[in-house]
């Protein structure tokens, strides 16, 4: 496993275990998400807020790959939201989605994110 991917995936531990303070080693003191700039601490409170909202979130990558200074992954997720998801009341019921995600590193840590959620999926799950 190369050492991006090693990286990557501690990073995907430490959002699991909502060990927010320790994106200082994963992630640049600011970044850009989806041509947006914002701080470190901007992107784990927008995170944490996620798992706020879904207690049980938790970041699968069920693909995988790297090279030079990229990281791409498909994460799955499924979960019971028990606040409001992407503007959506929840439920209560479990609902499944797909998260598509690019990471350019920069030293070692992230620096620039291009993130795709399905939230369609959630919508037609919360509407069936």
């Amino acid at each position: 496993m190369s050492d991006l991917k090693a990286t990557y995936l501690a990073y995907l531990d430490a959002l699991n275990d909502r060990r927010f303070g320790d994106l200082t080693e994963f992630v640049h003191d600011d970044l850009t998400y989806n041509g947006k700039m914002l701080t470190r601490q901007e992107y784990a409170d927008m995170i944490a807020a996620d798992a706020q909202a879904v207690p049980d979130l938790h970041f699968d990558a069920h693909l995988l790959t790297s090279g030079d200074d990229l990281v791409s992954a498909r994460l799955w997720f499924d979960c019971t939201p028990t606040g409001a998801l992407f503007g959506l009341r929840p439920t209560g019921q479990r609902v499944s989605f797909a998260e598509h995600v690019f990471y350019r590193f920069r030293d070692g840590r992230i620096a620039e994110v291009w993130s795709l959620i399905d939230r369609d999926a959630v919508r037609d799950q919360y509407a069936g």
